[in-house]
C-alpha cells in the first residue's frame, strides 16, 4: 500500500536550512511547511540506531571517527551543528527514538533511509524494530534503502511499514525488484530521472519519488511527468 506522500519531502530534515539529520532540522522542516521528511539511520558502536548520513562524522571535521565506532552517548555529546551555523551550535547526533518522537510531536511523516553499509542489514532493522516497538506514538513511516538486503530485512521484521527501493536511475528490472521486495515506491536520482521511465513505473501503480531537487522549475517538470514526491534541501523554495 502506497502511503499518502506529499509533493515535497524535506531531505535529511531540511538540509539547506539546518544541520542535516538533527532534531533542529526536523523542527525547521516543519516550520517551512513540510509534512514529511527523510532521514538516514545507521547503528552506533553499541547498536543504537542514530541519525547520520555518512559512515564517519561529518565532512570537514579534523577527526573522522566512524559512527560505528562511537557509542550513542558519545554521539549525543558531539556537536554537529556549529559548522552549519553558530545559531545551531549544540546540535548533536540524535538517537532514532528521539527523532521519531519529535517527528510525531511535529506531525511529520518520516522516510527512514537505512544505511546498512557495515554489512549487518538485519541487525539495523532489528534495532529499528525495537525502537518502534517502544514508542508510545509513531509517525507515519516509509522505509527505504539502496541496499536490497536491508529492504528485505524490513519486509521480514516490519511487514506493515511501506517500503521503497532507492536507485540512482530506473533499472530495466525495476518491476521485478519492487515486486520481489514487496515495495510500493521507487526512489530515483534527480539527474537520471526521465519522463518515460517515470510514466512506466507510475502506470504500474507504484509511487515515484526523486532526490535531491532544489530547483523549483525542475520540481514542476517532475510533477508534470507524474512524479509523486521530490526530496529537497530547500522546502522553502520548492513548494508543492
Amino acid at each position: 500500500m502506497v502511503p499518502e506522500l506529499p509533493r515535497v519531502i524535506g531531505h535529511r530534515g531540511a538540509a539547506g536550512l539546518a544541520p542535516e539529520n538533527t532534531l533542529a532540522g526536523l523542527r525547521v522542516a516543519a516550520a517551512a511547511g513540510c509534512t514529511w521528511v527523510e532521514v538516514d539511520v545507521r547503528l552506533s558502536a553499541d547498536g543504537v540506531p542514530v541519525l547520520h548520513h555518512d559512515p564517519a562524522l561529518a565532512r570537514g571535521r579534523t577527526h573522522a571517527e566512524h559512527i560505528a565506532h562511537l557509542t550513542a552517548a558519545e554521539l549525543a555529546r558531539t556537536d554537529v551543528g556549529a559548522r552549519f551555523s553558530p545559531a545551531f551550535a549544540g546540535c548533536t547526533v540524535p538517537p532514532l527514538w528521539a527523532a521519531l518522537a519529535e517527528a510525531a510531536d511535529l506531525g511529520l511523516g518520516v522516510n527512514l533511509e537505512l544505511k546498512a553499509d557495515d554489512g549487518d542489514p538485519d541487525g539495523l532493522v532489528a534495532a529499528t524494530a525495537a525502537v518502534l516497538a517502544g514508542l508510545e506514538s509513531a509517525p507515519p513511516l516509509l522505509i527505504s534503502s539502496f541496499e536490497q538486503p536491508a529492504v528485505a530485512a524490513a519486509r521480514r521484521r516490519l511487514p506493515d511499514i511501506p517500503r521503497a527501493v532507492l536507485v540512482r536511475r530506473i533499472p530495466a528490472n525495476w518491476r521485478e525488484r519492487l515486486e520481489s521486495l514487496g515495495c510500493c515506491a521507487l526512489n530515483v536520482g534527480n539527474r537520471d530521472a526521465g519522463a518515460a521511465g517515470v510514466a512506466a513505473v507510475r502506470a504500474a501503480g507504484f509511487a515515484v519519488t526523486v532526490y535531491t531537487v532544489n530547483d523549483p522549475r525542475r520540481a514542476r517538470r517532475l510533477w508534470d511527468w507524474g512524479v509523486t514526491s521530490v526530496f529537497t534541501d530547500r522546502p522553502d523554495r520548492v513548494r508543492g
